[in-house]
């Protein structure tokens, strides 16, 4: 199958529905002005994928698509199903017109135009926003010893609930939210605990207001526009102190130890032979920009990122990315989605002006 479409986006999270809802306002129509790929088989982005004891108001911060509220009945039901059905719900509203299942291969120049190849067809574009997010990429860190381990390594992307974890000893790495959330989790049933981080975590006990938020933003913008690869969410904004986060703290189950050597069979150690048993290890450890299908393009730089104006790329200002940097939160997806819109519909026609 081949098609056209003036614009392409690739993802329907946060950031490619908000890039959507801002094309439709623009006057494009699904088809033949706009299309938006999707890998997922269902609404929802990397929601649906989440462990299913998140709920809804202990989520960090799920905000409300542009023109339609976030307004759930019972905030105590597990994210996984609550949002998905808020996606569905705006895609089906303002009439998006999702594509999906789709994956895209590869993105291709080829003359004034792009080339997005899937494993549905072809489609060319004169304009692409990439909203692919980070869900399909976890990192997942080598350290000498892994493959000698005789327990189980895991991934916060492979996480289920704690349930699997009692009367285990775990080791959990990483220094974000999500490896703060599932720790205190898994701590309520697990035989012990052990939390380990590459650098001492910095809780925060002020307020995440709009000031505090410009100043992260500002810092993350200043990355990614020099062409250096996005920091961790956490390394920004620093680890809230809710009062779970509080009581927590109280119980000894934050009490964090600097990163280990190496793996060993049975655990892992340290450079002065300490050493902590373990059954489980879970790589809390983040992920990675989804960004292999924009590799023709050679878009990275020399330090190792690709810069961003914005949300427009520097060194091809056909494509956009959201979701990425400094609007790798869900207000800030919002945001850059609507802005990647504006942006993108000016370049569409700069011939008619000229």
């Amino acid at each position: 199958m081949r098609a056209e479409s003036d614009v392409v986006v690739i993802g329907a999270g946060q950031a490619g529905l908000s890039a959507a809802y801002g094309l439709r306002r623009a006057g494009l129509a699904p088809g033949p002005g706009f299309v938006v790929l999707d890998g997922e088989d269902g609404p929802g982005g990397a929601w649906r994928h989440r462990w299913r004891t998140l709920r809804v108001d202990r989520a960090h911060g799920i905000a409300s698509l542009p023109g339609l509220p976030f307004e759930p009945a019972d905030r105590t039901r597990p994210a996984a199903e609550i949002v998905p059905a808020y996606f569905d719900a705006y895609e089906r509203v303002f009439d998006l017109q999702v594509r999906r299942p789709v994956r895209v291969g590869a993105v291709r120049s080829t003359g004034p135009d792009l080339q997005v190849e899937t494993d549905l067809g072809t489609w060319t574009t004169r304009a692409l926003i990439n909203a692919t997010g980070t869900w399909t990429r976890p990192f997942r860190p080598r350290y000498p010893g892994a493959e000698t381990f005789r327990g189980r390594q895991l991934h916060t992307v492979d996480y289920a609930g704690p349930d699997e974890f009692a009367g285990k000893r775990v080791v959990v790495v990483g220094g974000g939210t999500s490896a703060v959330q599932l720790l205190m989790e898994i701590a309520t049933v697990a035989a012990a605990t052990t939390w380990v981080t590459r650098r001492p975590p910095e809780f925060r006990d002020e307020p995440f207001d709009d000031e505090y938020g410009r100043a992260v933003v500002a810092r993350v913008e200043e990355r990614v526009r020099a062409g250096l690869p996005p920091q961790s969410v956490v390394s920004a904004t620093g680890l809230p102190l809710t009062p779970e986060v509080r009581a927590a703290r109280a119980a000894g189950v934050l009490e964090r130890l600097p990163m280990f050597e190496r793996i060993t069979p049975d655990g892992v150690a340290w450079a002065d032979g300490t050493s902590v048993a373990a059954d489980v290890i879970l790589w809390a450890t983040g992920w990675r920009a989804a960004l292999g299908h924009l590799a023709p393009l050679r878009l990275r730089g020399p330090g190792g990122g690709i810069a961003v104006d914005g949300t427009r790329v520097v060194a091809d200002p056909r494509i956009h990315l959201v979701g990425y940097g400094p609007s790798a939160s869900t207000i800030g997806a919002n945001r850059a989605g609507q802005s990647a819109a504006r942006e993108v519909v000016a370049l569409l026609r700069e011939p008619a002006a000229a």
